[in-house]
């Protein structure tokens, strides 16, 4: 039932009013009721678990003991702890598997990931060494395969060699890439100790749908120097330069590397189908890339007097990795630049490494903890930057082959990085002759995966505006900057953001024949409007960046309703019903633009009315006073039940 000033809203009765509507079917006015009352240090505590804690994170140990809690503790720090208990022999078998597969994969990834950041390669081998291990401790998902990325390293390269050249300044380079993978390291730690991993979500999946085939066109397009046996080849990672570089370098171009190149490329592209069409052959594309590098070598070694043309690795150092601790630049002219670029590529890392674990989480009936994945990926890069290793994360490749491997635990990156400790030892001068055209054509095949034409077709289905927002994100990294392009990525789920937030919908709602339910008039043709009354509904919370745009457009729907009730010559509008269902939050803004509206409404004899405010919502016009401008047919809880009550003469 309504309310009249002199109701006390915090003492609502429980009485119901029990009317007749058209069809003679009884119909109960309900009260409007405020939510239980909390004082403000209550709402603040609620407030803060809700932005901060959303998945309870301590709930498991209520009600336990102080022995069972240290040991939940440890097993909260340490998710082995969790699964460490119940392995088996079988679960060692199949970790084992899984292990070696991947770790043939990781080894030539790693030396070709190395090369795309402008890294020595032994870098490459080193961060599939240490992270694995760290992360195989402290992270939570089980089937995540650690090393190297293609974008992260693609990003960092581009971004630091547009102030330092890695030719001319090699060791700087180097201490410049491993102070970036320190603040990466520290940026995705401290959003998961600060519990902030809702800020990486400010990159929506569209804008990474073309950042990502962007990046991989810029990728794929790099890589023609080693395809095409180019030496002078220009530094800039924009497609028009590149292109141009390539064509003026022609004379360059060595006909024995690219026979060698695209004969690869082919190979690698063919069992890469292979898989794809048969996934229980997913150990044809897994080992690919390996028995390229190896074929490869061999080739070259048994040829090395006559192909002179073709560019080689060259000699890599043996042994574990070496402490880099003391070469981390934290003061001088390019300090900016590494956090810069540590801060960017600690996003997309982070962005790519949860991405996979939820995936494989979901697909496995288990759960990943979003914020413990920040930390374990966090420390493995600090940690990982003090023993001569750059930004790693959890991969794609990796872990799908990992996964059809028949991966159980996270035993398997410690396989991985055990295979990897015996190449480091034993096994590097073996990759002397490798030709760096082959490490060209492994980057490309992996990198064509991040083209995903289906879901950019999904897009412009079901959403113009997604698939608008991946398109600019497309070509800003194609035609301008790697990190341009992500900034304009950023920019644009941002704006997408304000778009909503500052211009909600607003629908008309109408009555479905023989139902006591109102719902969209364009939705529902059937729906039909009750004379005299517009209904209008809010879909978003009514805050001081919406409040003017919500007024200015309830005005317009009434001025239009007017119009269309004068040229029908239908019953004169005296009724607007507020639905406020949807509406989650107001503040002070918002309350007085409900005030100024009803006040231009009265003006115009037009009666205000709003339907079922929620919890916080009622609480704010309550204590706002603005409910007592409201005479007592003014608030109601539902739609039919306004209309009814209004009706009534």
């Amino acid at each position: 039932m309504g309310l009249n000033s002199n109701t006390r809203v915090d003492h609502f009765d429980c009485h119901e009013t029990t009317i007749k509507i058209q069809n003679h079917m009884p119909l109960q006015i309900h009260s409007v009721r405020l939510p239980p009352h909390q004082t403000t240090l209550q709402k603040l505590k609620h407030r803060i678990s809700e932005i901060f804690f959303p998945d309870d994170p301590l709930f498991r140990f209520k009600n336990q003991t102080w022995l069972r809690k240290l040991l939940l503790g440890i097993q909260f720090l340490f998710p082995i702890f969790q699964w460490a208990p119940k392995y088996n022999l079988r679960f060692l078998r199949s970790d084992i598997v899984s292990g070696l597969t991947i770790a043939s994969l990781a080894i030539p990834q790693g030396i070709s990931y190395a090369k795309l950041a402008n890294l020595p390669p032994i870098i490459g081998l080193y961060s599939s060494f240490v992270p694995p291990l760290i992360y195989s401790l402290l992270g939570s998902s089980r089937h995540v395969g650690v090393g190297p990325v293609s974008i992260a390293s693609l990003v960092m390269g581009s971004m630091l060699s547009e102030s330092v050249s890695f030719v001319h300044f090699p060791t700087l380079y180097l201490k410049l890439a491993l102070t970036s993978t320190f603040f990466a390291g520290v940026f995705q730690a401290s959003l998961g100790i600060l519990r902030l991993g809702f800020i990486i979500d400010f990159l929506s999946k569209p804008t990474l749908v073309g950042f990502m085939a962007g990046a991989a066109i810029i990728v794929s397009l790099q890589q023609l120097k080693g395809m095409l046996g180019i030496v002078n080849f220009t530094n800039k990672m924009q497609i028009v330069p590149v292109l141009t570089s390539v064509f003026k370098q022609r004379s360059e171009w060595s006909w024995q590397t690219v026979t060698l190149g695209v004969g690869f490329l082919a190979f690698l592209l063919i069992t890469r189908h292979i898989s794809l069409k048969k996934p229980k052959l997913f150990w044809v594309s897994a080992a690919a890339p390996l028995t390229s590098v190896i074929l490869s070598t061999l080739l070259v070694y048994c040829l090395r007097n006559k192909a002179h043309e073709i560019a080689i690795i060259g000699h890599l150092p043996e042994g574990v990795n070496p402490p880099s601790s003391n070469m981390l630049y934290f003061n001088g002219q390019y300090l900016a630049l590494t956090i810069k670029t540590g801060i960017v590529t600690g996003i997309l890392s982070l962005t790519e490494g949860i991405a996979v674990g939820r995936t494989f989480a979901t697909l496995f009936n288990y759960q990943v903890d979003g914020n413990k994945e920040m930390m374990a990926i966090g420390i493995m890069n600090i940690v990982g930057c003090c023993t001569s290793c750059y930004v790693t994360t959890g991969s794609f490749s990796r872990s799908a082959v990992n996964v059809n491997a028949g991966a159980k635990t996270t035993v398997s990156n410690i396989i991985m990085a055990s295979a990897v400790l015996v190449t480091l030892l034993f096994l590097m001068p073996l990759f002397r002759y490798t030709p760096n055209v082959v490490l060209a054509a492994i980057i490309i095949s992996a990198v064509i995966g991040l083209i995903d034409f289906q879901a950019a077709y999904k897009l412009w289905k079901v959403d113009k505006i997604d698939f608008l927002a991946c398109l600019c994100s497309f070509f800003g990294v194609v035609f301008i900057s790697v990190p341009l392009g992500l900034g304009i990525a950023v920019g644009i789920s941002i704006f997408k953001i304000l778009l909503h937030v500052t211009r909600p919908n607003t629908l008309v709602l109408g009555n479905i024949p023989g139902t006591q339910i109102y719902h969209n008039l364009n939705q529902y043709k059937e729906a039909s409007r009750i004379p005299s009354f517009l209904i209008l509904a809010v879909e978003s919370p009514i805050y001081f960046a919406n409040s003017t745009y919500l007024q200015e457009r309830t005005l317009r729907w009434v001025r239009e309703e007017e119009e269309r009730v004068k040229a029908n010559k239908e019953s004169t509008l005296t009724c607007l019903i507020l639905d406020m269902t949807a509406v989650t939050a107001i503040d002070t803004s918002g309350l007085d633009a409900l005030c100024e509206l009803r006040r231009i409404l009265e003006k115009r004899s037009i009666q205000l009315v709003l339907v079922n405010p929620v919890g916080t919502v009622m609480e704010k016009l309550h204590q706002s006073k603005v409910l007592e401008s409201f005479d007592e047919k003014g608030l109601y809880l539902t739609v039919a039940e306004a209309v009814a009550a209004i009706s009534i003469p």
